[in-house]
């Protein structure tokens, strides 16, 4: 197998055989025309069905993930969505993080708890906590490692394990990683999902979400949902994710240091009550981070000493980092996951803390985003 920047670069993107061209052409087209009924070029009919733009994306995030097969949708839930139709009917049960997106939690408890499937959301690194939760009913063990938005570290293969022996399909949000920096895949899980908006896009521009597995049986239910609900990605967003994809290696890289340099500059700032970030040592996951990754990404949480209303000053007082939703892209951006990206969990056991925000560190200079930091961390005492 060659190397990840290279698959990165050339898997699925072949040059045109017509014109010649280095890029592969959006096809951006709804339809195919036959020859004859049924007579079908290259297996395309309806972009529903199946795209060659889309093709080139999945084959290019199967090569990525070291997995046999890839499903391109047109945003990270719609991906959860139709994988959790494929492994679930009425009756069963998921166990899930209590530190998971709050999309995914929502998308469990207000959408499919309705349709008769019941969740357990536990505590992933306390591995007794996991096996006590799991039912007979119990069909699937959902993994976010690193998790959103308190950066908790699964142990992948470990939970693979305890998973297995009791029969769970384990999936991996492999969201805030990317492919770049771990593969769940191949340290035993048996699905991966990400919302490909962030990392893998990287650039803020292009919505979208991926189910990657080497099931082969899964794969093919998968694939039907796709196509018989559809929720796929179009063509103009899967050739963005294609060009996004092709930095993905240098931009992790970057992201992670820009990171780690914040993280260790904050860890002794007297208006941060904690960091979290699983690049410091005394990160309570840092060691599993370190064995099953190959950098610590870009993300981070800020718990603020001054409470709730210091992190709501802070979130709304920097100029560098941007207050918006969403995560991953090249410039940099904070958020205050109590009233925006898990306002849906507030009131349960996966409410985050009201004093947490979250930074999602981007690729300018680092000095600059230190002192945008530094400056904002000032004027709480001003403000608060």
């Amino acid at each position: 197998m060659t190397g990840f920047s290279t698959r990165a670069i050339h898997a699925g993107q072949e040059f045109d055989p017509t014109t010649g061209a280095v890029i592969p052409p959006i096809y951006q087209t709804s339809t195919f025309v036959q020859d004859g009924i049924g007579g079908l070029r290259g297996g395309y009919e309806y972009n529903r069905s199946a795209n060659p733009t889309r093709d080139s994306l999945q084959t290019l995030l199967a090569a990525l993930e070291g997995g046999a097969h890839a499903y391109s949708f047109a945003s990270g839930l719609a991906a959860e969505d139709t994988l959790l139709r494929a492994l679930l009917a009425p009756g069963d049960h998921v166990v899930l993080g209590n530190d998971v997106y709050g999309g995914t939690y929502r998308l469990l408890d207000r959408v499919l708890r309705a349709w008769g499937v019941d969740l357990s959301a536990v505590e992933m690194s306390d591995a007794d906590a996991v096996r006590a939760a799991i039912r007979p009913e119990t069909k699937v063990l959902w993994v976010e490692t690193p998790s959103n938005p308190l950066m908790k570290i699964t142990d992948i293969a470990a939970l693979a394990e305890l998973g297995h022996a009791t029969g769970l399909t384990v999936v991996v949000d492999n969201t805030f990683a990317s492919p770049a920096l771990q593969n769940p895949l191949s340290l035993g899980a048996d699905v991966v999902v990400h919302s490909t908006t962030k990392y893998i896009g990287g650039h803020s521009d292009v919505l979208g979400g991926a189910v990657i597995l080497d099931d082969d049986a899964l794969a093919e239910r998968v694939g039907f949902l796709q196509f018989a609900v559809g929720a796929v990605s179009a063509p103009m967003d899967a050739w963005l994710t294609v060009r996004g994809i092709k930095t993905l290696p240098v931009r992790m890289h970057q992201h992670s240091a820009n990171a780690q340099a914040i993280a260790e500059r904050l860890v002794e700032h007297p208006a941060v009550e904690r960091v979290y970030y699983p690049g410091l040592p005394q990160h309570p996951g840092h060691e599993i981070a370190a064995r099953q990754m190959s950098g610590f990404g870009g993300m981070i949480s800020l718990a603020l000493a001054g409470g709730p209303q210091a992190a709501r000053v802070l979130a709304e007082g920097t100029e560098l980092f941007q207050l918006a939703e969403s995560l991953g892209g090249v410039e940099s951006l904070i958020g205050y996951p109590d009233a925006m990206t898990h306002a849906s969990v507030r009131g349960t056991a996966l409410a985050v803390p009201e004093n947490v925000v979250r930074l999602s560190v981007g690729l300018e200079d680092v000095d600059d985003l230190v002192a945008d930091l530094d400056a904002a961390l000032a004027r709480l005492a001003v403000r608060v």
